[in-house]
């Protein structure tokens, strides 16, 4: 087993490859390569991305994308649709009153300012440009780029002949066909772990895959206690305030992408989470606040 760790996106990154060594280098010095690529240019954090330069336009004029940022906006468009607006690349802006080291909670007039700007219905868009059409708005590719990067990581992987593998970018998941147990000489599932919501530290369920994607979105992963009640970062865009029905949703599809995106959207969901994730049709693990678990991946 081959481990290769490095920080990008904001998170630890660890490709577990097996295989030839050489064909492990060089996967392993591609892959880290790919998620840097995207991180500088989808970073809302970074001036010299794409994300900063078409809020940085919001207002003033369009701005010129290529065929990778259309595909995810395009991508971004569906989950909207699919989400009934819930699932919406420009809530982002919220973060200007929601501050989870502060701990306190914005006012009522501070969320009904940053409302209007919350629209992805308004924004401007074809095959070669967008445009926001108020200036403030802003898109945030944050909810879809890691999990887009593991799927291409993964890809790039099988590409360098690497044909047993896990990616990992925090805690977002891309299998890379199964473990090969090279003393057993036989291959085994990959085990990831489920953390407990009330307990992060430790693990609720123990996932076994062979391929596809695992993505999970929690209320325990950026949060602020007030009053003896929870806060969490996951935004309901027509309210402005955080959603509190799901502690964590697990959800397993063939992509890493659609996966952090279907557990993402079961969040937004609230108390219809269990009956819209059942509709989705794919293997999910849900706990929701009074620690009750549901779904076809079974907790330990």
């Amino acid at each position: 087993m081959f481990t290769h760790a490095f920080d990008a996106m904001g998170t630890q990154c660890i490709l577990n490859l097996q295989g030839d060594p050489e064909k492990i280098a060089h996967a392993a010095r591609l892959s880290e390569q790919e998620v840097r690529r995207l991180e500088q240019k989808y970073s809302r954090f970074r001036d010299d991305s794409i994300a900063s330069e078409i809020n940085h336009q919001a207002g003033r004029q369009p701005v010129a994308v290529d065929e990778e940022t259309l595909a995810l906006l395009s991508y971004a468009n569906i989950c909207y649709q699919q989400s009934d607006g819930m699932f919406d690349i420009t809530s982002g802006v919220f973060r200007r009153i929601w501050d989870f080291k502060s701990g306190r909670l914005p006012t009522d007039q501070q969320i009904e300012s940053i409302l209007p700007l919350v629209s992805w219905s308004s924004v401007e868009w074809s095959e070669d440009h967008i445009f926001l059409p108020q200036n403030g708005m802003e898109v945030d590719f944050g909810g879809i780029v890691k999990e887009f990067a593991a799927d291409r990581v993964a890809d790039l992987c099988r590409q360098a002949g690497i044909e047993h593998g896990l990616v990992n970018l925090g805690g977002d998941m891309a299998v890379i066909g199964p473990q090969l147990d090279e003393e057993n000489d036989h291959e085994a599932p990959w085990l990831i772990g489920i953390r407990d919501p009330r307990s992060p530290e430790d693990a609720a369920a123990s996932i076994p895959l062979t391929e596809g994607g695992l993505a999970t979105s929690g209320y325990y992963e950026r949060f602020m206690m007030v009053d003896g009640r929870r806060y969490c970062h996951i935004i309901n865009p027509k309210t402005g305030w955080p959603v509190d029905w799901c502690a964590s949703v697990s959800v397993v599809s063939s992509q890493c992408l659609v996966s952090g995106s279907l557990a993402t959207m079961a969040m937004l969901k609230e108390s219809h989470s269990q009956e819209w994730l059942d509709d989705q049709g794919v293997p999910y693990l849900l706990a929701n606040k009074f620690n009750e678990w549901h779904g076809t991946l079974k907790p330990l």
